[in-house]
């Protein structure tokens, strides 16, 4: 990275005395030659302003020209004060209150000679930013320190977010949540954009949901480029890691998740879940023998942390990273924690509250395991063709009488044991008269010849029932 107090070493340029120490070490990204009162439509961030000072005519003048350096972030003023008698005060005092460090320019230093000093140290300083990230790169170095030479160089910080979206690493605090910038980064096409004050970038690799790498403030075109050479080694680091899951015991959980008309499933569960913070880190994997890459499965641990509200969590996380996918929809089930040892069991919940989410309306469905009744599960467990058979056999008489009368006794009988055999509930639901209720009951219990008083046939009936839902 090339500061203010880099450029000291070119012949000819010096520090005025009123400049403060600490702001020789800003970033110097350009050179801007300017007489300008008011340049600062025409100034970027880390810009070493170049000035003869002919905008400069009296006290007074140097306010609107200095702030304008201020305000957009300029490295420093480098100034010849030979047209003005030297250096004006105005201008050393203005400086000196904006906190711009102010460099001299001796008289019989020309600007051309000083404009191409510092462009020849800034692309020297370009060069040697790239061999270091490069050199970073080569010995395999972890992220978070891949980033923090990245933020040397380029003089700000920077993160690298997953599209899920999550931190995956930075250097600082990110100033807006991960979503933010993965939203316009999305609304802009997947092209680098400029989002809450950073500058985003994609990062390249074959993974389905993208990592991007987010810079702190816009960018001059030596540190675009520079950043563009940083995403690149951190799809390099991205293909390279290989995370193991670690062994599980205690409690776990089992998450079913699908990727409609696109084989995006297995990367999107294990961003997924590695958003939620969950351990050990999970490896998606396809049901056994299938080779569909549609649908993953994966095993978490649960050691009683698992937040309350997780699918409304992972219906957020979803949807941020949908418009980036392939997939036409996102659905997603998971289990009741259980013993390790009866995870084939929470393989089974989850795959059915997968199956649930499939018939719910949205882009983007998770299902937890709560939503399933027992019943649903167990009926979940048996064939199509089995659970027919067990209707017709213990409904049959009533679903005929219903379609040779056009009646509704099935809905009664249904409505009535949901409400836990309560004629009185039951009645208000249906929208008819306590009295006609328990008619309908009776001859539905006449039909089938049970009593639906009875808890057992009550429980026959309800699973015969809702065989079909």
């Amino acid at each position: 990275m090339t500061t203010v107090r880099t450029l000291l070493d070119l012949p000819g340029l010096r520090p005025h005395p009123s400049t403060a120490e600490d702001l020789l070490d800003r970033a110097v990204t350009r050179i801007y030659v300017t007489e300008l009162p008011d340049p600062g439509r025409y100034l970027t961030a880390g810009e070493l302003v170049l000035s003869g000072l002919l905008w400069w005519r009296g006290p007074g003048d140097a306010e609107p020209f200095v702030a304008a350096l201020a305000a957009a972030g300029a490295a420093a003023l480098a100034a010849s004060g030979a047209d003005a008698g030297g250096i004006p005060e105005d201008v050393i005092d203005t400086c000196a209150r904006h906190g711009v460090p102010l460099l001299e320019v001796p008289p019989d230093l020309s600007f051309a000679v000083v404009t191409e000093r510092v462009v020849l140290a800034l692309a020297a300083a370009a060069d040697g930013a790239r061999k270091r990230l490069l050199t970073a790169a080569a010995e395999d170095a972890p992220l978070e320190e891949l980033l923090a030479r990245a933020a040397e160089e380029l003089g700000t910080a920077c993160w690298v977010l997953s599209g899920v979206p999550r931190v995956v690493a930075g250097t600082a605090p990110l100033p807006v949540s991960a979503a933010e910038p993965v939203r316009q980064f999305a609304a802009a096409r997947a092209r680098p954009t400029a989002a809450g004050g950073l500058t985003v970038l994609p990062v390249e690799s074959r993974h389905a949901v993208p990592w991007l790498l987010a810079v702190d403030g816009p960018l001059s075109t030596a540190q675009t480029e520079l950043a563009e050479e940083l995403a690149g080694f951190v799809g390099l680091a991205r293909a390279r890691s290989r995370r193991s899951p670690a062994p599980l015991g205690g409690n776990v959980r089992a998450v079913a998740l699908r990727t409609a008309d696109s084989e995006e499933a297995d990367d999107v569960l294990a961003e997924l879940l590695a958003t939620t913070g969950s351990a050990p880190f999970p490896e998606a994997i396809p049901p056994t023998g299938s080779g569909d890459h549609t649908q993953a499965l994966a095993l978490v641990a649960d050691d009683g942390s698992w937040p309350a509200g997780w699918a409304g969590d992972a219906v957020t996380a979803l949807s941020t990273v949908e418009p980036l996918l392939r997939a036409t929809r996102i659905l997603a089930g998971v289990s009741d924690p259980v013993p390790v040892a009866e995870s084939r069991g929470a393989f089974e919940v989850a795959r059915h509250a997968l199956s649930l989410a499939a018939d719910r309306e949205g882009d983007v469905v998770v299902v937890p395991a709560a939503a399933l009744g027992v019943h649903q599960l167990l009926l979940a467990g048996t064939s199509t063709d089995l659970r027919a058979a067990l209707r017709r056999r213990l409904l049959g008489p009533l679903l005929d009488y219903d379609a040779e009368q056009h009646s509704d006794l099935v809905r009664t009988v249904r409505v009535f044991l949901e409400c836990s055999g309560s004629p009185t509930r039951a009645a208000r639901t249906l929208h008819i008269h306590v009295n006609t209720l328990r008619y309908r009951i009776g001859r539905a219990a006449e039909l089938l010849g049970v009593d639906l008083t009875d808890f057992v046939a009550q429980v026959d009936v309800y699973l015969a029932l809702t065989s079909e839902s």
